[in-house]
C-alpha cells in the first residue's frame, strides 16, 4: 500500500471504511437482483454503478493526485482496473476492486488510529497563565503578559511558566523531563528555575529572566515542531514491493491486449493483478502484530515501525528511566576509620526522617533495607545551603556537602567520584561519605550484549543530558561505549538526526526532553507511560518499564515482517500466475476477480499468524 501520511489517516483512510460498507452492500444486492429476482441487466448493474460512481471515484482521484506527486505504489493497478472496467461495462469486476481497495485502506486506518498531535499535549502541559505579584498581591496575568524583571510566584506543585531566579522560598523543583537529571534540585534565593520544572512543596518567588516566547520550554516546543516537520520518510513495504510489480502487471496486460486485440484481456489480467495480497494482507498482518504487541504492553502507535526495526543498525539510549529505574538510591557508603557502615546510614537517617532534601527518601530507604533502628534526632534545623544539623543523644550530627567543609576535613574525605554525595560528620569530625547513583537495570547488561547478535544492531549509543561523570559510569555498567552527556534536546535531537541521515536508527528514550529526538529517528520508542508528550513522539511505547519488553517489540516486528513478505510475495506469485491465464483469454475478468479472491483468502490466513507470538519472544 502507498504511504497515505502514515502520522495521521487523511481524507480517504476516513472515508474507506464507507466505501468498503458501500461496496459490500452494493455487490450483495446486484447479485439478488439479478439471481434472485432475475430482472434485466439494466437493473442489477444500478447498484454496482451506484459503487463505481461513488466508492470508485474519490479512490481513483486519490490515487491520480498521488500519480501527480509521482507516489506511484501498488495500488495504482486497483485504480486503472476500476476506471477500465466502466468503459468495458464490466462492473462487477470494477467493483470488487473498490471493494479490495477500500477494504485494505480501512484496515489499516483502523490500525493506524492515533491520540491527539504531540504538539497539543506538549501545549496542554504548560499552564496558561502565571502569578505575578505587585505590591503586597498577586494578580493572574497570560504567559505573553510576562515581561522581564517580573515577580512571579509559584505555588506548591504547579509548573514553573517561565525561566527565572529565585528571590524567595526554599524548596526543590522536579527537572528530569528537561535535563534528564533524576533527582530533585533544591531551590534557595539565587538558583535558576527552568520554565516547565514542576515546583515541589514550598511556595517560590522567581524573578523573571526570559519572556515566556524565549523560555527554555518553549525552544522544546520549537524543535519538536521542526522535528515532527522533519520526521524520516519510511518506504512502507507494499511500497517496496509494488515498485516492479506493478510496472510488471501493466505490461503483461498491455501485451495481452496487443497481441490479442481484445481489451478485456487487458482487464482480466489488471484485475487478477490486483494486488490485494499488499493491500488487505498486510495490514491484516498488521493488525494481528498490534495485538499481540497490546498482549505485551506494547502500543503501537504508528505501524510504518514493525516494518523498519529489523532494518535499523544504530540504537540510541536515552540514560535516565531508560537504562536506569530513574530513581537515586545509596550506591556506596564509604566510613571513616573507626565507624561501621550501618552506623554511617543510621546517623544519616535519624536526621533526614525530618527533611523534605531531595537525598532524604534514599537514605531513609537504604536503612529501611538494612532494618537499622533509627534513632531519634533533637534540635533538628536546615540551614539553606548549609545543610542539616541536629543532636543524636549527646552527639551533634550534621549532613553536608564536600564544599562547604574546611580544607582541613575535606583534606580526609577519598577522592571525589561520580553521581551526588553528602557526607556525614559526628561532632565536626569525619564520620562517612554517602554516594548515590541511578541504579542501573538488572536486565541492562544482558539486554545490550546481545543486541548485536539477536538483531543487527552493531551500533549502541548512550545520549542524555545527565552530567558525563554520571552518564560513564552507567554506560560502563551496562557496556556500551559511545557516550554523550550533558546535551540538550536541541543538541539530542542534532546528534539522532545525523545518525538517521547515515543509516536507519532506533531511539529509546522517557522524559519530555527525549520527545524531539524521538521523531527525529527512524523508529522512536517511549519507555514507560510517564509524559504524554513523550509517548506521542513516539512509534511504540512501551507501558511496562521493562527492557525486556523492547526485546519482544524486535521480535514483534521480526516475525510481522517475515509473515507479511510470505503473504505478500506469495499471493503475488499467485497473482503473476493469474495474470498469465487471463492474457490468453483462460480468465475472462470477472473470474479473475474471484480468482483473485481465493489468492487474497491464502494471504490473509497467513497473515492471521502475526498475532501469534514467535519463538523465543526474548532472549533476554
Amino acid at each position: 500500500m502507498s504511504e497515505t501520511d502514515t502520522h495521521g489517516p487523511d481524507l480517504i483512510h476516513r472515508l474507506s471504511k464507507y466505501i468498503a460498507s458501500l461496496a459490500v452492500i452494493g455487490i450483495s444486492i446486484h447479485l439478488v437482483l439479478r439471481f434472485g429476482l432475475t430482472l434485466p441487466a439494466q437493473y442489477h448493474n444500478i447498484p454496482l454503478l451506484v459503487v463505481l460512481l461513488l466508492g470508485g471515484t474519490p479512490l481513483v482521484v486519490d490515487l491520480f493526485l498521488k500519480l501527480l506527486r509521482w507516489e506511484v505504489g501498488s495500488d495504482l493497478l486497483a485504480g486503472i482496473s476500476i476506471v477500465v472496467s466502466l468503459f468495458l461495462d464490466e462492473y462487477l469486476a470494477g467493483s470488487l476492486v473498490v471493494l479490495m481497495l477500500s477494504g485494505g485502506e480501512a484496515l489499516e486506518s483502523y490500525a493506524m488510529v492515533r491520540a491527539s498531535s504531540v504538539l497539543e499535549a506538549l501545549a496542554k502541559r504548560m499552564p496558561s497563565i502565571a502569578h505575578r505579584r505587585l505590591d503586597s498581591r498577586l494578580e493572574d496575568i497570560s504567559l505573553e503578559d510576562i515581561k522581564i524583571g517580573d515577580q512571579i510566584v509559584i505555588l506548591p506543585h504547579e509548573v514553573s511558566p517561565v525561566d527565572g531566579i529565585v528571590l524567595e522560598g526554599r524548596g526543590s523543583m522536579d527537572e528530569a523531563y528537561l535535563t534528564g537529571e533524576p533527582f530533585r534540585i533544591p531551590k534557595t534565593p539565587g538558583c535558576e528555575v527552568v520554565s516547565g520544572a514542576i515546583n515541589g512543596d514550598a511556595v517560590l518567588t522567581i524573578e523573571a529572566s526570559k519572556l515566556a516566547k524565549d523560555s527554555r520550554y518553549a525552544k522544546i516546543m520549537q524543535v519538536m515542531d521542526a522535528s515532527k516537520q522533519r520526521r524520516p520518510y519510511i518506504r512502507r513495504l507494499g511500497d517496496s514491493l509494488g515498485a516492479w510489480y506493478t510496472p510488471l502487471a501493466v505490461c503483461i496486460a498491455t501485451l495481452a491486449w496487443y497481441f490479442s486485440g481484445d481489451a478485456s484481456r487487458f482487464l482480466g489480467v489488471l484485475v487478477v493483478a490486483t494486488p490485494c495480497p499488499l493491500l488487505i494482507a498486510i495490514p491484516v498482518a498488521i493488525i494481528g502484530s498490534i495485538s499481540l504487541a497490546a498482549k505485551r504492553s506494547i502500543i503501537i502507535k504508528d505501524p510504518a515501525i514493525l516494518e523498519q526495526l529489523s532494518k535499523c543498525r544504530t540504537i540510541i539510549f536515552d540514560k535516565t528511566g531508560t537504562l536506569t529505574y530513574g530513581e537515586p538510591t545509596v550506591a556506596e557508603v564509604v566510613p571513616a576509620p573507626g565507624f561501621e557502615a550501618s552506623e554511617v546510614v543510621r546517623l544519616a537517617a535519624a536526621l533526614e526522617q525530618y527533611s523534605k532534601h531531595p537525598l532524604a527518601a534514599p537514605v531513609l530507604a537504604a536503612a529501611k533495607e538494612q532494618h537499622l533502628i533509627t534513632p531519634e534526632a533533637t534540635a533538628v534545623h536546615e540551614l539553606p545551603g548549609q545543610g542539616l544539623k541536629g543532636l543524636v543523644g549527646q552527639d551533634q550530627i550534621a549532613i553536608t556537602g564536600r564544599s562547604k567543609l574546611s580544607q582541613q576535613l575535606q583534606a580526609q574525605l577519598p577522592a571525589q567520584s561520580s553521581g551526588l554525595e553528602c557526607v556525614i560528620l559526628k561532632n565536626n569530625s569525619f564520620a562517612g561519605l554517602l554516594r548515590f547513583h541511578d541504579v542501573p537495570r538488572r536486565e541492562g547488561e544482558s539486554f545490550i550484549g546481545h543486541l548485536g547478535e539477536h538483531h543487527g544492531l552493531d551500533r549502541v549509543m548512550l545520549l542524555s543530558g545527565d552530567r558525563e561523570s554520571e552518564v560513564r559510569y552507567l554506560a560502563e555498567q551496562v557496556g556500551i561505549k559511545e557516550v554523550f552527556a550533558n546535551k540538550t534536546p536541541e543538541e539530542k535531537v542534532t546528534i539522532v538526526r545525523e545518525e538517521t541521515r547515515k543509516r536507519p536508527t532506533v531511539f529509546v528514550g522517557d522524559g519530555i526532553n527525549d520527545a524531539p529526538a524521538l521523531l527525529a529517528a527512524t523508529v522512536g520508542i517511549a519507555f514507560g507511560p510517564k509524559s504524554d508528550i513523550t509517548s506521542e513522539s513516539a512509534g511504540a511505547v512501551v507501558l511496562d518499564p521493562s527492557l525486556r519488553r523492547i526485546d519482544e517489540l524486535f521480535h514483534i516486528g521480526s516475525h510481522f515482517r517475515r509473515i507479511a513478505l510470505q503473504s505478500a510475495v506469495g499471493g503475488m506469485v499467485l497473482s503473476i500466475v493469474g495474470m498469465i491465464l487471463a492474457s490468453v483469454g483462460l480468465l475472462p475478468p470477472v473470474s479473475g476477480a474471484l480468482t483473485q479472491e481465493i489468492i487474497d483468502l491464502y494471504a490473509v490466513v497467513n497473515s492471521l499468524r502475526a498475532a501469534s507470538a514467535p519463538k523465543p519472544l526474548s532472549h533476554v
